[in-house]
């Protein structure tokens, strides 16, 4: 009985360190994306540029963005399954609701200003080809 006590608590200190070491990943990823993004934005303000290099610059951060939530929901899926009280259960009900709503808001967007591009792309290569004739 004691054997399994202990063999309990190893394993929930493992799960624990394996959430923190997630978060840590989560908050890396969103770390580098936003260091990305930023890195991607100061050459569009010197100079006047297309919106599309915003909205591209936009979609990959929210693309990172969705990721590390993905992250942080896992960290907290790991956290809930050693200890399981009704009290943390419904946190990360509510941990997940809310970060599953943004996931499929920026999901959408994302989808709606990729069609958006694509149905722009068309356009532009058959006015190259019109020019370059």
């Amino acid at each position: 009985m004691c054997l399994q006590m202990d063999m309990l608590q190893i394993s929930k200190l493992w799960i624990e360190y394996l959430a923190g070491a997630i978060e840590i990943a989560a908050a890396a990823v969103i770390c580098l994306a936003v260091i990305e993004a930023i890195a991607r934005c100061v050459p569009l303000f010197a100079r006047q540029i297309s919106q599309q290099a915003k909205v591209d610059v936009r979609l990959s951060l929210g693309r990172w963005l969705a990721l590390g939530l993905e992250f942080a929901l896992a960290a907290d899926i790991l956290r809930t399954a050693i200890a399981p009280t009704w009290q943390d259960i419904g946190q990360l009900a509510a941990i997940a609701v809310l970060r599953t709503a943004l996931n499929f808001f920026l999901a959408r967007e994302i989808d709606r200003e990729e069609a958006r591009t694509l149905e722009q792309k068309p356009e532009g290569r058959s006015l190259e080809r019109a020019v370059h004739a």
